[in-house]
Formats: C-alpha cells, structure tokens, sequence
C-alpha cells in the first residue's frame, strides 16, 4: 500500500490534482500496477512515468476516488545473448488506474483498471 499525505492534505482544493500527480510521479514504480498494465512490451523501463488525473470524486466520506492514466515506457527485451543484435528498446506505454485514499491515514490502494 502506498501513502499519498500530500495529496490528502490538499482534498478538496482546487490544486489537489496538481498536488496528486506530483505525489504520484514522485513513487517508485515497481509500487504501481504498471508491469500487469504492459500491452506492447514485457518489462517496466526506469524512465520516468507521467500521470494524469482523469477525475477525483468523495463519494464515501471516507474515501477519496481517483481514476489516473499513466503514461510510461515498457522494454522489449532481447534474449541478451552476446551475439543478439536486438537492442533494448523502449515502447510507450498506457494504463488507467483507480486510487482510493483513506482521508484519515492517507493510505492507497492502487487497482489496474484498464491496458
């Protein structure tokens, strides 16, 4: 689970998706579902990723719902073979997912919704 208390903090002002994206991009991203959102390669790159907030919502008084897009790079490994001549290349990269933050511990669980 990660922590987002930025972002928590910042509920509901109007730069709170600002503060969110930036909280986000900020993670480590072997914390986000992003290797299960991989379509057109098989590994998560070390590039940076980009998160855009599509909507956030309090539905639950307990509870902040975000649905984010991350844009990220994906590698197309080869077989690493010293006379492989395919090199690493990097593919661009989508998913969408759903955030929910506790408001009272900035706790998030973070779910794949799409690829």
């Amino acid at each position: 689970m990660i922590h987002l208390p930025k972002a928590c903090e910042a509920w509901p002002a109007a730069n709170f998706k600002e503060i969110l994206k930036h909280e986000l991009e900020a993670i480590d991203a072997e914390r986000l579902p992003l290797q299960q959102g991989l379509a057109l390669s098989s590994h998560v790159s070390e590039e940076p990723f980009s998160v855009i907030i599509i909507d956030a919502a309090d539905e639950d008084p307990g509870t902040i719902r975000v649905k984010a897009a991350v844009m990220y790079a994906g590698i197309i490994a080869g077989c690493s073979c010293a006379d492989d001549p395919t090199p690493l290349d990097t593919q661009t990269e989508y998913c969408e997912l759903q955030l929910e933050i506790d408001k009272s511990t900035a706790e998030t669980r973070v779910k794949l919704l799409s690829i």
